[in-house]
Order: C-alpha cells, then sequence, then structure tokens
C-alpha cells in the first residue's frame, strides 16, 4: 500500500523511547535470520558479470571505432560504469569483504581507477549521511549547494541555489546529466585535503583513469566523436546514478537542530522504498530497499528484500511510518518536494 510522505519533520526526540531499545530489538530479529551473514558466493558472481560487462563494453568501443555508432556504446557504457559504482556502494559498506583493508583496496580500484570517483571522498560523504539522513546541517546530501530542500533553506538562499531554486522543480532532471562530471570534480577538488587517507594513492589511480580514458577516446575517435562520446557516456551515467539515490530520500521529511528521533525512526522516516522485482533490485543494485539498507548499512544488498517484510511488520506494530511506492510516483513526490521547498523563491522573485 503507497502512502504519501509527510511534509513536516517527525516529532522531537522526546516522544520517543530512548536508548535505541526498538531498534535493539529489531536487529535480534534480523540477526536470528540469518541476514547479516556475508554472501561471498553472491558477491563473487556479481562482481565477475560487472568486470565482464565492463570489459565487454570497452571491447565493443574499440570494435564499432569510427562509427556515430559508438554512441550507442556509450549508453551502454554509461549502464555499466552505474553497476560498477553500486558495487563500490556495497563494498564501502563492508557488505563484501570482512576486513577494512580489503574493502578499501577494492573500492578505490573500482571507484578510483574504473570510473574516475574519488572513493575516499565519496566514503566520507556517504557516511555522514547515513548517520543523520535528511538533517539539514549534518546530511551533505541536503546541503544547498544547487538545490533548496526545504523553505527554510529556501529564505536563506544566495547565487546558485537562488538562482536555480526558482525552477529547481522543472531543472532537476536535467540537471542530473552533470552528476558524472560532479563526481569526478569533486573527488580531484578531495585530494586537497590533507586528511583524506591514502592521498597519493587515491590521486595516482584518479588520474590513471582520466588519463586512460581521454587517451583511448581520443586515439580510436577523431575530436568531434570522441568529446561526443564522452558528453553522451558522462552525462547518461549521470542521469542513472542519479535515477538510482533520487527516489530514496527526496520528498521525504528534513531535520533541523539537535531534537532528532532515535535511531529506527530516524533511519525509517525519512527514507522512501521502491516497489519492483528482480530487475529492480537489479537496476537500483538493492537500494531500492532504502529503508532497510539505512537500518543495517553492512547486510549484503541481496538479503535486503529477505528483511523488508520483518522490518516492516516490525515499524506496523510500533506505528512508525513506513513509505513503500513505485519508481515514477518516488519521482513524482521528488519533484513536487522541490516545488514545494522552492516557493520563497518565487513569491520574492
Amino acid at each position: 500500500m503507497t502512502t504519501q510522505a509527510p511534509l513536516r519533520p517527525p516529532a522531537p526526540e522526546g516522544r520517543y523511547p530512548r536508548g535505541g531499545s526498538d531498534f535493539a530489538r529489531l536487529s535480534k530479529q534480523i540477526k536470528e535470520a540469518g541476514l547479516l551473514r556475508r554472501r561471498p558466493a553472491y558477491y563473487a558472481v556479481r562482481i565477475a558479470l560487472v568486470a565482464a560487462l565492463y570489459l565487454a563494453g570497452w571491447g565493443a568501443f574499440l570494435l564499432v571505432g569510427n562509427s556515430w555508432w559508438t554512441l550507442a556504446v556509450g549508453a551502454l557504457l554509461a549502464a555499466v560504469f552505474g553497476q560498477v559504482a553500486l558495487v563500490a556502494h556495497d563494498v564501502g559498506h563492508r557488505q563484501v569483504f570482512t576486513r577494512k583493508k580489503a574493502s578499501a583496496a577494492a573500492g578505490r580500484l573500482a571507484g578510483n581507477l574504473g570510473i574516475g570517483m574519488g572513493y575516499g571522498w565519496w566514503q566520507d560523504k556517504h557516511s555522514r549521511h547515513h548517520a543523520n539522513p535528511n538533517h539539514e546541517d549534518l546530511d551533505p546530501d541536503v546541503a544547498p549547494d544547487i538545490f533548496v530542500w526545504s523553505q527554510a533553506q529556501a529564505r536563506q538562499a544566495s547565487k546558485l541555489p537562488r538562482m536555480v531554486g526558482r525552477a529547481q522543480s522543472v531543472l532537476f532532471l536535467p540537471l542530473l546529466t552533470l552528476e558524472g562530471f560532479n563526481l569526478h570534480v569533486a573527488g580531484v577538488r578531495a585530494l586537497a585535503n590533507r586528511s583524506l587517507k591514502q592521498r597519493r594513492l587515491e590521486g595516482t589511480l584518479l588520474f590513471g583513469h582520466f588519463t586512460l580514458y581521454c587517451a583511448l577516446l581520443f586515439a580510436v575517435l577523431p575530436p568531434g566523436k570522441a568529446v561526443a562520446f564522452l558528453a553522451v557516456h558522462q552525462c547518461l551515467f549521470g542521469v542513472y546514478l542519479g535515477s538510482i539515490f533520487a527516489p530514496n530520500h527526496k520528498g521525504m521529511p528534513t531535520l533541523t537542530g539537535p531534537h532528532r528521533p532515535d535511531f529506527l525512526r530516524r533511519q525509517v522516516l525519512t527514507s522512501r522504498n521502491v516497489r519492483g522485482g528482480r530487475i529492480t533490485d537489479v537496476i537500483l543494485g538493492g537500494l531500492n530497499y532504502q529503508i532497510e539498507h539505512h537500518l543495517f548499512p553492512s547486510m549484503p544488498s541481496p538479503n535486503l528484500r529477505h528483511a523488508q517484510a520483518i522490518v516492516r511488520r516490525y515499524c506496523e506494530q510500533l506505528g512508525v511510518p513506513y513509505l513503500q511506492t513505485g519508481l515514477i510516483d518516488s519521482y513524482r513526490q521528488t519533484i513536487k518536494s522541490l516545488h514545494h521547498a522552492s516557493s520563497p523563491l518565487r513569491q520574492t522573485g
């Protein structure tokens, strides 16, 4: 059953039980069901398939060569890059390897070298998001860098967020084409941060990707077609990434200030699940079970489907709203929320 996403923040912490006892009881059920166990065979097959698709995609690029049909290969590789990003996501959450060093090594190979995404930058940003999802002061994913996510942000907006904000509900999907480029730029900028772990290695792998990528494009294609391939590939990569992550939290309640719900409600009330079958699971990498993923980030993605029944039933028992909707409706809710958040900017002209 689909319910509307609430537009107001959840009640302050005082109305909820303290100490995380609700989550502890849920966690016990999940552990007893064996859903936190590693799935090495699953990830061995998945990583092998994604690696094979990655190599096949570049093989097709070489095979097609100097032809406008190469743009179709660029579209295919955009989807493959998205799948590599999803593998890096699972690796970063320690779903694949038990040891931190193995996870970091695999994450840098997939992220930095494979798709040109700064793994260390992403992991820091994503960890802060998981700790405080949709918190306007603490979650970098709802910082008003381009879009405003609440009317309070809209009233304080200046420069680019103020300019874009007036029409952000219309511009949201088109601007996703820039997300791939944004990942590259953010990864490079993060190299200036001395607190970044393995900064030299991250930089070497990141610039190694850019060098090999551009060298391959301009060695096989004339400049015009190379630029066209780059635009198609990177823009569709950005749209795919945005299509994966936008349905998860956008349009859900945002939080401000020191008063927050307990851990279970903080994760459930700010997240949205997307209905679908096995194909949806593959396309969205299991992140369509966003509520379960936020409650148990280290749970292997194939187990999230099985955890859903336990989590949803438990939330019903507690009276905690649990939102699940279709993919198209999740975008509709996101765009409607963006339009609502930006209304102060349209009123001021």
